[in-house]
């Protein structure tokens, strides 16, 4: 799994990196789909991440009492530069990287393609994303409890059925969309929503 999934995060690593070098200050400091976070925040959230080790994950978490979000407010602010270009650089230096948190490994690709649209749509960028990278991340996510960021108790009850790829998963009323639309939904993010068509909508509106 290694040999596949890496290739595919570092590709979308590099793929925001060429992005963000187009951003003015300006742009930066726009709010990102994720609630709280300015574009630059996302940035340096993503060299965090990179950055991150299982030892360390857990480390953190420690300090952190348990808590996510402290967690990884904690992390923006120690990664986030002084200025944009500061914090692109330590993206690109961490662009390779193949050190992950102890989650399953397609949980790095649901980090690059979930963040890469929270900076990219709030600045008017679109990326025609690998389909089996956004696949593996939809699945992934439907599968991991909301504890742990997932959409498994979410799920129950409906079925997401992806237009642009041959998947379909739970038992329910039809949510249908692209797979990126569906996965962003799924992660909480409300912009996606206009983008879905069924009746099990409605039920993925209160995690968005």
């Amino acid at each position: 799994m290694k040999d596949v999934v890496w290739p595919m995060v570092h590709a979308e690593r590099a793929a925001l990196i060429d992005d963000l070098v187009h951003l003015d200050d300006e742009q930066w400091g726009k709010p990102s789909l994720c609630e709280g976070w300015t574009v630059h925040d996302v940035a340096a959230h993503l060299v965090d991440t990179a950055r991150t080790t299982r030892v360390g994950f857990v480390a953190g978490l420690v300090r952190a009492r348990f808590d996510f979000d402290r967690q990884n407010a904690r992390g923006v602010e120690r990664e986030r530069g002084a200025s944009p270009r500061e914090t692109l650089e330590r993206l690109r230096q961490v662009a390779s990287r193949r050190s992950t948190p102890p989650a399953p490994l397609d949980s790095r690709l649901v980090e690059e393609v979930v963040h890469g649209e929270d900076i990219r749509r709030p600045v008017g960028l679109t990326r025609s994303y690998p389909q089996e990278a956004v696949v593996r991340s939809l699945r992934l996510q439907s599968r991991t409890p909301a504890a742990f960021g997932g959409a498994k108790e979410l799920m129950v009850g409906i079925r997401l059925t992806a237009t642009d790829a041959d998947l379909s998963i739970g038992d329910g009323p039809e949510v249908s969309g692209t797979a990126l639309s569906l996965l962003l939904a799924t992660c909480g993010r409300r912009a996606a929503l206009d983008e879905l068509d069924g009746p099990g909508v409605a039920r993925l509106a209160p995690a968005a």
